[in-house]
């Protein structure tokens, strides 16, 4: 497995416990929105531990974009990245497959789960190939949205967003299940993909499948 370090250029606030890391970019390196690359932050004790993250920018940049939740609850990578400066370092590796786009569908994603699918929307976006797109987004409250101007910009009313433990009247706030999937979706025949917790995803996965939509048409992250 081939190893890059790059330096942390910029680190911005993206809610209260997102951050993206824009970092330098190795030469020819490439990736299609959707995929990823495994990370370790550069510096004793923890440089060969490593966590997966998707490219949140396009390959076209002369950066690279991650956009990730900081834990602090637990050591790791992540609580790492919480205390990384601009300037220093990370290594990531060779770029492989999470997500891949299909054609125009239903995204659904739960939480920092929505990340794989960032990449994906500027791509269309640019191309102008967003219609016929849509993000279901499930969040424990308002704050916890990632992107919501951005993806309130690119998709308009195709941008649904439910709120598991704050009630607020200008969201759903249902869990995604079976009975909410059936009240926003008519058509089970097109594209699914779905990224979030492990649980959420074979949930989601399950009961889109009761619905009605074919196993092959439902792309989640392997």
């Amino acid at each position: 497995m081939e190893e890059h370090i790059v330096k942390v250029l910029k680190i911005e606030k993206v809610t209260h416990n997102v951050r993206r890391f824009t970092v330098s970019k190795p030469d020819n390196y490439n990736f299609l929105p959707g995929q990823a690359t495994d990370v370790s932050v550069n510096k004793e004790p923890i440089k060969n531990e490593m966590r997966s993250f998707t490219f949140t920018g396009l390959n076209e940049w002369p950066t690279l974009e991650f956009t990730t939740k900081i834990y602090t609850d637990h050591h790791g990578v992540t609580e790492a990245l919480g205390k990384v400066k601009e300037g220093d370092e990370l290594i990531i590796r060779d770029v492989w497959g999470a997500i891949n786009y299909k054609g125009p569908g239903v995204f659904i994603a739960g939480g920092a789960g929505v990340t794989p699918f960032i990449a994906i929307f500027r791509q269309l976006h640019k191309d102008n190939k967003l219609e016929g797109n849509t993000l279901i987004f499930s969040n424990r409250t308002e704050q916890d949205i990632i992107l919501k101007d951005e993806f309130s910009n690119m998709l308009g009313k195709n941008f649904y967003n439910t709120l598991t433990q704050e009630k607020n009247e200008k969201y759903d706030h249902r869990k995604i299940d079976k009975a909410f999937l059936q009240d926003h979706i008519k058509n089970f025949t097109q594209n699914f993909y779905v990224c979030g917790p492990d649980q959420f995803v074979k949930d989601i996965t399950s009961a889109l499948e009761e619905l009605g939509a074919k196993t092959d048409s439902v792309v989640f992250e392997k």
